[in-house]
């Protein structure tokens, strides 16, 4: 199995998933479809050698554990919806150690904290309003995360990692604000239309970086 076939295989379901979303498709229907996109970013870093290294390994972890939390979320529910924050939070979690084991750029990753925290605090505002006070803390835990997250992205591209292992940071980051949207703000498609493509980029990303 190659690389390419991995990377379109997910596209395809991808594709199918938003179709469904679009047309109201069956809940079996839609968890097929993005089961099936979410397997094809974990097959993605199998054939890319996940496996061969510490590095590797761990992004493995991140990309597991997002599999998880992609099955939770199918459920509309706020217990499936806490239990896929905590898949997706020890995901990034995975990510972070990932980004640490290849090597940081200690300077840049120190530079990028504050910037990204600082948007971390507008996104917590922006929020506020919205998130009932039972599911606040759990929400900014998953923000500071996923800032750090970002933050050691820079700094392990800035230690000499392949840059689409930024790209594939940012781009799980900047979707996870149409989940926050989706979710808290308003439920509307074209929240999926550009959230979950900018996901699905981000993890495949994630895959080949191995």
């Amino acid at each position: 199995m190659s690389t390419q076939l991995c990377f379109f295989a997910t596209l395809i379901f991808l594709a199918a998933h938003l179709y469904g979303e679009r047309r109201a498709a069956s809940p079996a229907y839609l968890a097929a479809t993005k089961l099936g996109a979410s397997t094809g970013f974990l097959a993605t870093a199998i054939v890319n050698g996940a496996f061969d290294s510490a590095f590797g390994q761990w992004i493995f972890v991140g990309l597991a554990l997002s599999w998880v939390g992609d099955a939770c979320l199918l459920g509309k529910a706020r217990a499936p919806f806490l239990a896929g924050l905590v898949a997706f939070l020890l995901g990034h979690v995975g990510y972070v150690v990932a980004f640490a084991v290849r090597g940081l750029d200690v300077n840049a990753t120190l530079t990028a904290i504050p910037l990204l925290f600082g948007v971390a605090l507008i996104v917590d505002r922006w929020l506020r309003s919205h998130v009932d006070g039972g599911m606040r803390a759990a929400v900014r835990a998953y923000i500071v995360v996923i800032s750090m997250m970002l933050a050691c992205a820079v700094g392990a591209w800035r230690g000499g990692a392949p840059p689409i292992a930024l790209i594939g940071a940012l781009a799980f980051y900047l979707s996870d604000l149409s989940v926050a949207r989706e979710r808290f703000v308003e439920s509307n498609f074209i929240n999926r239309a550009w959230g979950l493509p900018a996901y699905y980029l981000g993890q495949l990303c994630l895959a080949m970086a191995v």
